[in-house]
């Protein structure tokens, strides 16, 4: 059987886009360095201590749970007593961007996909296709068309993490009951209501727990980027694998799991009931009231 030259033909594609886009390219860099050195500035301008205290408000704020509070200061202590802080802000701030721009990437997708089942039969073919790709082949692409440092990082985590906002987005809205869509739909409300008003609502703790998962994938490629010169608790870890430091490797991967358990509190914090109803007694009586009557009558 004669040989396909899959390879050449990828060689191609990256030179000819590096021929034609290479200053598009070098503004996606200079973007993108850009927002990492302000949140960057955001988290690591303050002392630790404001920083930390931040982090415990934001637990509490999110789960209504002192345990969470008491791991919180306690362990960014740790980090910080590890020498690891400016590493561990340096991944945070890669991981806040990464995993921000996959939800606002994959969340409309998710919501158009799960408007119409033809765009569903493309983009579930695709989204299977990146989540079986082996994870170091997104860093690639990257580092060619970025070359080495913490953008290349930055943009394969991003890109690695979009899949669950797509499909736990699309999940979350067709699991709405459709009897309620009906209704409101009787009452008047456009398209655009009944999503924004209705289907949003309901599939918020399928969204949430997508985001939930973008924040752990982002996690785990953010270590892996650091063999591309990302920094942070990424390059920590791959110096103490090179270098056969187990000690230095252990802090690191230490860190990366405060971390990971915060931003996984958090999260499923902010997506949960409770959350949710503490947010609806906060409302307006008459707001939240007007409608059940005419949804009763039905």
């Amino acid at each position: 059987m004669p040989r396909i030259p899959v390879g050449s033909w990828v060689d191609s594609l990256i030179s000819f886009l590096l021929d034609h886009l290479g200053g598009v390219f070098d503004g996606v860099s200079s973007l993108v360095t850009s927002l990492i050195n302000g949140v960057y500035w955001v988290l690591h301008t303050p002392p630790y201590g404001v920083v930390i205290a931040v982090f415990a408000v934001l637990a509490w704020v999110a789960t209504r749970r002192w345990q969470l509070v008491v791991f919180t200061v306690p362990a960014f202590l740790l980090i910080v007593s590890m020498e690891l802080w400016t590493a561990a802000m340096q991944t945070l701030t890669v991981v806040v961007l990464a995993a921000g721009a996959a939800v606002l990437i994959g969340v409309p997708v998710g919501v158009a996909a799960a408007r119409s089942p033809r765009l569903s039969g493309v983009v579930r073919p695709v989204l299977d296709f990146m989540q079986t790709l082996p994870v170091f082949v997104y860093l690639i692409p990257s580092v060619f068309f970025f070359g080495i440092g913490v953008v290349p990082g930055t943009v394969s985590t991003t890109v690695f993490a979009i899949p669950p906002a797509v499909r736990l987005t699309e999940l979350g809205i067709r699991q709405v009951d459709p009897e309620i869509v009906e209704a409101a739909q009787a009452f008047g409300s456009r398209p655009a209501q009944v999503l924004r008003q209705v289907q949003l609502p309901l599939a918020l703790p399928s969204i949430m727990a997508g985001v939930n998962q973008v924040i752990m994938l982002a996690l785990s490629m953010v270590v892996i980027a650091g063999m591309v010169g990302a920094g942070g608790l990424g390059e920590v870890v791959v110096r103490g694998v090179t270098q056969l430091d187990i000690g230095a490797g252990f802090e690191g991967g230490l860190s990366v799991v405060i971390l990971a358990i915060f931003l996984d509190r958090v999260t499923g914090g902010f997506g949960s009931g409770s959350f949710r109803r503490l947010r609806f007694r906060r409302r307006a009586p008459d707001a939240v009231a007007a409608p059940v009557p005419a949804l009763a009558q039905r």
